[in-house]
């Protein structure tokens, strides 16, 4: 295996070809940065819609809009939501995946290059007929992100809003299942010679059991979407309790695709800690047979505890303790992960460069939100709590925190292999100090306002409700949170002009898309790459250290 030689140097086509170039492409790395911006300028939109919202709540009795308040409040939240998590978190997820999944396993592609380029532009086009409801007169949707019936129902929702919101995610979901097959198909059949599964980087596992939880997970959600527009358009009554039908089957039929979904977002987010924790430790994954394990048991245990989200709905008692048994339950494999990356950190040379910091605010991030999801796991806390702020806290912290001090990582990890260029290190260290402090500031509170009885999706409060102080901190915590992101972006955008040039291999890492250039060419490998073990590329740098050399 030998590193690619760069090409000679070509005067750059004009601007309209390099946009023609982008627009018809199947590579899989352009198809990758672009799912990553898509994914970028939706996080600002929906980090704006969440600047508003805190802001709305900041004092009781407010109404920063006026006599639409409540409206405009409901429908924020509802675009909030819904961005963040089909519009941010799984593109930016799909999109790393996409540029280096074949780099980490040795393949020139995906196995579908043209299905692979109509998941990303119907994500797009899912996600621009959701925002072109701002153009309709009713305005967008005013349901809530998982949209309870009979909020969707013509009776309390006769705008096109819904119908577009509904569309939207049908749409954005075809795309979403198209990837998740062609990862499974890439994963399966594409490995470079000697690379077992066994072998694989631990991303690449992650990625594949993401895969299979989309293809189980999603489906239910198009059905169930795809009933909402039946019921809105021709009058069916699938979740119309006065006609024989049913506001609970939503709820199973969301919730089924709803708890897999928060799996599908942090399962990679998993894998790319995996991959950055020991390069900055300097040691080998701990106990990788086990991680894989509890990757493949999260994965379908996840799959089974949808209903502990309807505790509250007046199921039999049997239901609700096998609910809280099975929910306790995957606490076990994450358990295994998370000593998993303090056991490979231990004892390590650790070196706190950006990814590494970002790696640790992770494990904080979710650390935080696991115990409170513990909590929640008990049916009898989960009675008190449910639909109050200390589940919005806790989503958050799970979610948002985790999803996207893992992003960060991955993305200071990887820049240098996409770009050619070092992100800066001192920006990256304001970014993730103002992060870490926002975002506890912002959602730790909100704990504390729940179990004193805050609801959830209320627009403003009484003030002698003793909800105020929170409210406050937690808006000042957003307000510390919105710098970091645009020094993220200044931070991108700067060091793609004038960053430091990085070399092929500027971490001294040891899996295969390090073995490329940086960028790597269009075709990715001269020569497919022959794996021997779990460390391919620090097998060839160092083929007579004992302390390394491992034939997994």
């Amino acid at each position: 295996m030998a590193t690619i030689e760069r090409e000679s140097h070509v005067e750059s086509p004009p601007w309209p070809a390099r946009v023609h170039d982008w627009l018809t492409t199947v590579d899989h790395k352009k198809l990758g940065i672009m799912y990553v911006a898509l994914a970028m300028g939706f996080l600002i939109i929906g980090g704006i819609e969440a600047l508003l919202i805190r802001w709305q709540l900041m004092w009781p009795e407010s109404r920063i809009f006026g006599q639409d308040t409540p409206t405009l409040f409901n429908q924020l939240f509802t675009l909030h939501g819904t961005t963040m998590v089909f519009l941010v978190g799984m593109p930016v997820l799909i999109g790393m995946a996409n540029y280096l999944v074949p780099l980490m396993i040795g393949a020139r592609d995906m196995a579908f290059p043209r299905l692979n380029a109509l998941g990303l532009w119907t994500t797009l086009f899912g996600g621009l007929v959701l925002y072109l409801s701002f153009l309709t007169p009713g305005g967008p949707p005013a349901i809530g992100w998982f949209a309870y019936a009979p909020l969707t129902g013509h009776t309390f929702a006769r705008d096109v809003g819904t119908d577009l919101w509904a569309m939207g995610l049908l749409v954005s979901g075809v795309g979403t299942i198209g990837a998740g097959v062609n990862f499974l198909a890439t994963i399966l059949a594409m490995r470079a010679p000697g690379m077992t599964l066994g072998k694989v980087p631990f991303f690449v596992w992650t990625i594949l059991w993401t895969s299979v939880q989309i293809l189980l997970a999603i489906p239910p959600l198009t059905a169930a979407l795809i009933m909402v527009v039946l019921d809105r358009q021709l009058g069916a009554h699938f979740f119309d309790a006065a006609n024989g039908g049913s506001p609970y089957l939503w709820q199973h039929l969301f919730w089924f695709f709803g708890h897999p979904e928060v799996y599908i977002l942090i399962l990679p987010v998993f894998g790319i800690i995996s991959e950055v924790i020991p390069v900055f430790s300097r040691k080998v994954l701990f106990g990788y047979e086990f991680m894989a394990a509890a990757t493949m048991g999260i994965a379908f245990i996840a799959m089974g505890v949808w209903a502990h989200h309807m505790y509250c709905v007046g199921l039999a008692r049997t239901v609700d303790i096998y609910f809280a048994a099975a929910s306790l339950l995957v606490s076990i494999p994450t358990g295994i992960k998370m000593f998993n990356w303090l056991a490979t950190m231990y004892g390590g040379r650790i070196r706190f460069t950006a990814p590494m910091l970002f790696a640790i605010g992770f494990l904080a991030m979710f650390l935080i939100g696991g115990l409170t999801g513990i909590m929640l796991a008990v049916a009898p806390v989960d009675f008190q709590v449910s639909d109050t702020y200390f589940v919005v806290g806790h989503f958050h912290f799970t979610l948002i925190g985790g999803t996207l001090f893992g992003v960060f990582a991955g993305i200071y990890y990887w820049y240098p292999k996409v770009t050619g260029r070092m992100l800066s290190e001192t920006l990256a260290r304001w970014q993730f100090w103002l992060l870490l402090v926002g975002f506890l500031l912002t959602f730790g509170p909100m704990h504390v306002s729940g179990v004193l009885g805050m609801p959830r999706r209320i627009y403003t409060y009484l003030p002698d409700r003793g909800w105020d102080v929170w409210n406050q901190i937690s808006t000042i915590g957003a307000l510390i949170q919105a710098p970091s992101y645009l020094i993220f972006v200044w931070n991108l955008m700067a060091s793609l002009r004038s960053g430091p040039p990085a070399g092929d291999d500027p971490w001294d890492a040891w899996t295969l898309e390090w073995a490329t250039t940086s960028p790597p060419p269009p075709y990715n490998f001269e020569e497919v790459p022959t794996v021997r073990s779990r460390r391919p590329l620090w097998d060839f740098k160092h083929p007579d250290d004992p302390d390394w050399k491992y034939e997994g």
